[in-house]
């Protein structure tokens, strides 16, 4: 009598097997964030200079919010547009007061990144679902943030002074870096590849392929045994409780200097069912918290205390934020919820829900124009 052929849950929890996936499961986490860092260097390469020309226009808080947005939209990087508000401050070249709307903005913009990994589950109705939620989180997030606070903030300036506050604590403080261990290992070849292609579009187009490729891999993986031991290991450990969830978002943010790739990483995870948009809620608020590090590192070693005080301006507006929509949580994820379950109803539905999210990066430029 023959033997049994092993069934597929028996030969994909061979040790070798599962080595052998886990190998696999790492190499395309490291594509994963490179076709990230390789489409924020082509957004950059085209759009830095124009943002920077951009947050010089500035005339007014609600410009000065949509004008954050735009920037962060086209370089995505909260980080870097901040930065680049530190040091227009530290020059006098802009106000405090017009400072902080701008960096409001660009809570708002960071997030673009995480709809189009989103886009990779379309195929898959419940799973594009899961993931458009995931991914919209986080804008309902920082969109309802920016709508509670700027109204005071214009009025009473209470983010100015909790800024301004925290900066006499920091007073003194001098100028630090802080090395990301990610971009070192994905820079190098980012820059490879910038290198011999040094044109936007097609950066922008190699990366979009290569994000795709890489997602539906990561999907054929993250089925079966594998998912399950996963799962666990989210469920049970990283995303246990708000606090760790939190944890995990700001340390892995600070530790990577990106709040794009941080949010992003756990859209496929959505997904595909390993976690739930109330456990992916609170670490995208840590996101939030860690991708302030990188401005306040800068703004500590320019010497002037307003640009200081801009940098813990975003501190202090994601605080507030927190403060605000963590007990009130059921509105961005239900808000999130309702989204996903519109954009993935049908095709058309599909469609029509991603178009929008396109229209309304081109609304504020009409506003800017008019």
């Amino acid at each position: 009598m023959p033997n049994p052929t092993p069934s597929q849950t028996e030969r994909e929890a061979n040790p070798i097997l599962l080595v052998g996936r886990v190998v696999y499961f790492l190499l395309l986490l490291y594509l994963f964030f490179f076709s990230i860092e390789l489409m924020s260097a082509a957004f950059r390469m085209g759009g830095r200079g124009f943002a920077e020309q951009l947050l010089n226009t500035a005339s007014d808080p609600v410009a000065g919010l949509i004008i954050g947005f735009l920037a962060t939209s086209l370089i995505q990087s909260s980080s870097t547009t901040t930065t680049i508000v530190v040091g227009l401050v530290a020059s006098g070249a802009l106000t405090i007061q017009l400072a902080i709307p701008i960096i409001m903005g660009a809570n708002i913009g960071t997030t673009t990144t995480n709809t189009i990994v989103s886009i990779g589950h379309v195929t898959r109705p419940a799973e594009f679902e899961r993931a458009f939620a995931a991914s919209t989180v986080h804008d309902f997030f920082n969109v309802l943030a920016a709508v509670a606070i700027l109204p005071i903030e214009i009025f009473f300036h209470p983010v100015e002074r909790m800024a301004t506050f925290l900066q006499g604590v920091f007073a003194g403080a001098g100028g630090m870096s802080l090395a990301s261990p990610l971009k070192a290992v994905v820079t190098p070849l980012s820059d490879l590849v910038t290198g011999l292609v040094p044109y936007e579009l097609p950066l922008i187009a190699i990366a979009l392929v290569l994000l795709i490729t890489v997602l539906t891999q990561l999907m054929k993986l993250m089925r079966g045994v594998f998912l399950e031991r996963m799962a666990s290991l989210f469920d049970r450990v990283l995303f246990r409780n708000d606090v760790t969830s939190f944890a995990l978002g700001a340390v892995t943010t600070v530790a990577v200097q990106s709040s794009s790739a941080t949010t992003s990483l756990v859209v496929p995870l959505a997904g595909t069912g390993v976690l739930s948009l109330r456990q992916i809620f609170p670490y995208t608020l840590g996101a939030n918290i860690g991708t302030t590090v990188t401005a306040l590192l800068a703004s500590f070693s320019t010497a002037s205390p307003a640009a200081v005080i801009v940098a813990l301006a975003h501190l202090s507006f994601n605080i507030l934020g927190m403060v605000i929509f963590y007990p009130l949580r059921a509105l961005p994820i239900w808000m999130a919820e309702k989204v996903g379950a519109l954009a993935a109803r049908t095709k058309v539905s599909s469609a029509g829900v991603i178009i929008v999210y396109g229209v309304l990066h081109i609304i504020p430029i009409l506003y800017l124009i008019l």
